[in-house]
């Protein structure tokens, strides 16, 4: 497998530090509100390089972080007249309602900010005994010009950084800063605001030392992949990889990965333009599972531009997919089917299909997580497997094969093809089915025609096979 490293700027084959392990830390959100979809493309495409990992035999040890304490929560605590943990523990959950239903799995860590203090603490007292930090009177500062590889992802030299790039609030005044790109590790008290003790006075971490304790305390002092979006790189990744190595002397990460930005009707998604989406209000619309096939649709390192017409297509290929293997199971289950031998030219041309849209499909995910690639793979299957489904010498064995390919490849990706719902017929369809298999025989056409719009206004189709009626899911 080749995955694309920011900090060569190329792609490098994957080795992890650990054969057969592989440490991975990705950003997570800031807890003060539901997340929107440039939050989901790295929470899908993360989960899906992990999935990956797992299914070519990696040991992977998952850390993904929740940010409990920051400006904006403790704004939108005092707004509402509340506790930080009162609001950060509300959007903790309403995130696992959104993350569960795009299929994404549970890491093995999810620590959280308020529970790492006393790590933090010790990080940033590593730093000051080494002479990395300084003190001002509204916290306790790293000092970039100390480090002289500062700037190694992100490319940006010291002299050329814009003052405030290294404060995520883009403050405006930074009296007694040493360089403008210094960035601050301990807050010191604020009136109202929450607070910790520490060497330094009460107060509370900054953004980037709270990943790096993380990291540390989890997964080790080096790891094989981080990642996130594209907009991290500078200043936090940047900020990360100076307090990390300067504390520890070895490399934070030795692969750093980051997803482009989600573009809305070709225009960058953003507060300001309006153009701002939660992933909660598209799915209104589309299911989950849309979302994520339409995210997964699109290379990670490339723009996904997001309307409602795209969100369509991705919602008709899904049900392609969708459609075959039910399809395929169907027509399987035929007594006929059954009953034609597995060692025929046009069976063996289908498992053909299946060993091909295999190799495509591993060779697309180990070149740089290509989904796209990987999903155009699967397609070609359901091409070849449709036709078989109207060749009746071909096997019942062999049909069912390509759908299991099918399934088993869409699990990779975390598509979750059928739902879980796909299989519950309600009784009131296969009622309808029944009337209409009944009214078919005693030839009235007209009545049977009727029954058919009642049942597609239930949201289910009926499909008139040689193996008898076969209902799907609209």
């Amino acid at each position: 497998m080749k995955i694309y490293n920011t900090m060569s700027r190329t792609k490098e084959e994957f080795v992890p530090g650990e054969p057969g392990k592989v440490k991975m830390y990705v950003c997570g959100p800031t807890v003060y509100n539901y997340f929107h979809l440039g939050n989901a493309r790295p929470l899908v495409t993360f989960d899906s390089l992990r999935r990956y990992l797992e299914y070519i035999g990696y040991n992977v040890e998952f850390c993904q972080n929740f940010t409990d304490i920051d400006d904006r929560i403790i704004l939108r605590a005092a707004e509402e007249k509340t506790t930080i943990q009162e609001i950060s523990e509300r959007y903790i959950k309403e995130y696992y309602v959104d993350a569960d239903r795009l299929n994404v799995l549970r890491p093995t860590y999810e620590p959280k900010a308020t529970e790492t203090i006393s790590e933090i603490i010790d990080f940033i007292s590593e730093l000051s005994d080494k002479g990395y930090t300084y003190e001002l009177p509204d916290g306790i500062y790293f000092d970039v010009s100390k480090d002289p590889e500062y700037g190694k992802l992100s490319r940006f030299r010291l002299g050329d950084l814009v003052e405030g790039a290294g404060d995520r609030e883009n403050k405006k005044e930074f009296d007694g800063k040493r360089n403008p790109g210094d960035f601050v590790v301990w807050k010191r008290k604020k009136e109202g605001e929450p607070a910790w003790s520490s060497p330094w006075g009460e107060g509370r971490p900054g953004w980037h030392i709270e990943c790096s304790a993380m990291i540390r305390k989890h997964l080790g002092e080096s790891i094989d992949i981080h990642g996130g979006g594209q907009d991290l790189v500078f200043p936090h990744h940047e900020n990360e990889i100076a307090q990390s190595e300067c504390a520890t002397g070895s490399a934070l990460a030795k692969y750093w990965v980051h997803n482009a930005f989600v573009n809305v009707d070709d225009e960058k998604m953003s507060k300001s333009a309006g153009n701002f989406f939660m992933v909660r209000d598209i799915a209104a619309k589309f299911d989950y599972r849309v979302i994520r096939f339409f995210i997964l649709s699109g290379h990670y390192r490339m723009p996904i531009n997001f309307s409602d017409s795209l969100l369509e297509a991705a919602e008709n290929g899904l049900n392609r997919i969708r459609e075959s293997v039910q399809n395929l199971r169907f027509t399987a289950a035929g007594e006929e089917r059954k009953a034609v031998k597995n060692d025929n030219r046009n069976s063996w041309e289908l498992m053909e299909a299946i060993d091909i849209a295999s190799k495509e499909f591993l060779d697309a995910m180990d070149d740089d997580l290509n989904t796209a690639d990987a999903i155009t793979a699967i397609f070609r299957l359901v091409r070849a497997a449709n036709t078989s489904c109207t060749d009746p010498s071909v096997s019942s064995d062999a049909l069912l094969s390509a759908a299991d390919k099918i399934m088993e490849l869409g699990e990779v990706l975390g598509l979750d093809i059928l739902g879980e719902d796909e299989n519950r017929i309600p009784e009131e369809v296969l009622q309808l089915v029944q009337k209409r298999m009944a009214a078919k025989q005693e030839k009235n056409f007209k009545l049977a025609d009727e029954i058919r719009e009642q049942i597609s206004a239930l949201g289910y189709q009926i499909k008139d096979t040689s193996a008898g009626p076969q209902v799907v899911k609209l």
